[in-house]
């Protein structure tokens, strides 16, 4: 499978912005020209597909929509900035990043996506800003959400998440739009401790049961898997990880409350 064949029909605003940029230049890396000689479209420095109007002034705008193209690149860029946050390399968070991608799109897709990843992770002058802010004002709030998500797993994949990679997923999730609030629940989903069940439903333990019903059908909306179905079937999987464990959270403080 070619990259344009499985990339190109499902970017829509990453062709343009630093993102297009980072992914041009990756590609350019393992593509030396198209069949039919036309070259690459990532080749063009991250401009916008002809006819295809994409900006990125900080004006509030409609969004587009993300496809799964876009959430896929974004996703790659991120998890080079988050391995690379502690000044080395586990292979561990390698493999679970291309095992994830195996999960979500399969065997051939996953080392096609992972030989761009692995092009993207060589590029040491990324700017981790201008990749979020580009994603915050094009991308909607819940596929945000799922990119956090995954960036904490591959945080934990080695077993533990530094302080040095804790910084930088804040750093992100700060630059993304992502509140404190939504970021603590996502990472508590990672942690154990007696008060995550709380963290992920976004309350206290002082919470009465009426507020810890009406949080649990808060969260249960905000992470429901279809949020994400514009993402396709594949990135729907991570909502239902993180749905799941929204309710494991709520039937844990059940059972610790009684009610």
């Amino acid at each position: 499978m070619s990259f344009t064949k499985w990339i190109g029909a499902s970017l829509g605003w990453s062709f343009g912005g630093p993102i297009g940029a980072i992914i041009g230049l990756a590609l350019g890396s393992v593509i030396d020209a198209m069949s039919d000689g036309k070259g690459s479209p990532f080749l063009n420095q991250g401009q916008p597909q002809q006819g295809q109007r994409t900006t990125y002034s900080t004006r509030t705008q409609q969004r587009p929509q993300t496809q799964s193209g876009d959430f896929e690149v974004s996703l790659l860029i991120l998890a080079s900035i988050v391995i690379k946050a502690d000044g080395k390399q586990d292979q561990r968070e390698l493999d679970y990043v291309r095992q994830q991608f195996v999960n979500m799109y399969g065997k051939e897709r996953a080392n096609t996506a992972f030989a761009l990843f692995k092009n993207i992770n060589k590029q040491n002058n990324i700017s981790t800003r201008q990749v979020c802010l580009q994603i915050k004002q094009m991308m909607d709030h819940p596929s945000r959400l799922q990119l956090m998500h995954f960036l904490f797993g591959i945080a934990k994949a080695d077993g533990v998440v530094t302080e040095d990679e804790v910084k930088q997923i804040y750093t992100i999730a700060g630059y993304l739009g992502i509140s404190s609030r939504d970021y603590e629940s996502i990472k508590a989903m990672f942690y154990d401790s007696s008060d995550n069940a709380y963290k992920v439903l976004e309350i206290t333990k002082s919470a009465s049961v009426d507020e810890i019903k009406k949080a649990y059908r808060t969260m249960a909306k905000k992470y429901h898997p279809d949020k994400v179905i514009h993402l396709g079937k594949e990135h729907q999987q991570g909502a239902e990880e993180k749905f799941r464990q929204v309710q494991a959270a709520y039937e844990q403080i059940q059972k610790e409350r009684r009610f």
